[in-house]
């Protein structure tokens, strides 16, 4: 991520390994910076998907996407797959979290997508939204926490990893940071900004090729 945000100290960073190899979670609430933002998360427009398609077949093709347009195209289909859900109630209660965060209700959203994750534990995307909405409000343990559970679920979630590798690098820990980034790119080499983030990283981390 292009933009770095000052902290005056990091409070209790603790950081658990997971399922997925990085699913770290902090014991105490790091000071928040002034900014908003929030992590990776599914583009505005989707396709219709067969929920039968096979994500493998999917996750191969975007490694292995020619360019750009091509890869947007493979990573919305994965986006659609991982957004759908099979119980109507949960749907619902997805739709009225987003009307919520729209209206930046967030606690309201949060609440809602609570009542999801109770209702259907196994959906990833509920996880990760809630993910998302606990790093807006910078509380990044809750956040990690969410990330983790889904890494447990799908370890292959570009947009999972990529959030992680945010939160690691604005918390200080570059190095995990760096790996974060790294498995995000080894699933999906066609996300945007973090070539850059990895560039950099790998210079303060492992310094230059001499």
């Amino acid at each position: 991520m292009a933009d770095r945000f000052p902290f005056a100290r990091i409070l209790g960073l603790v950081l658990v390994l997971g399922a997925a190899g990085l699913a770290p979670a902090l014991a105490q609430q790091i000071e928040p910076p002034a900014k908003q933002k929030k992590l990776p998360e599914a583009p505005a427009k989707l396709p219709k998907v067969d929920r039968s398609k096979n994500l493998d077949f999917l996750f191969g093709a975007l490694r292995a996407a020619p360019d750009e347009v091509s890869a947007k195209h493979v990573e919305a289909r994965i986006w659609a797959i991982w957004l759908q859900t099979p119980s109507d109630t949960a749907a619902l209660l997805m739709s009225r979290a987003k009307t919520a965060v729209d209206a930046k209700k967030i606690d309201v959203a949060i609440k809602l997508l609570d009542s999801v994750i109770k209702l259907r534990p196994d959906y990833i995307e509920a996880w990760n939204r809630r993910a998302t909405l606990y790093y807006m409000q910078n509380d990044y343990r809750r956040s990690l926490a969410d990330i983790q559970q889904v890494l447990i679920r799908e370890p292959r979630h570009f947009g999972a990893l990529a959030g992680l590798g945010m939160i690691m690098q604005e918390v200080g820990d570059e190095k995990r940071a760096l790996d974060a980034y790294r498995k995000a790119l080894a699933v999906n080499p066609h996300l945007e900004k973090i070539p850059d983030q990895v560039k950099a990283l790998t210079e303060k981390v492992e310094g230059r090729d001499i």
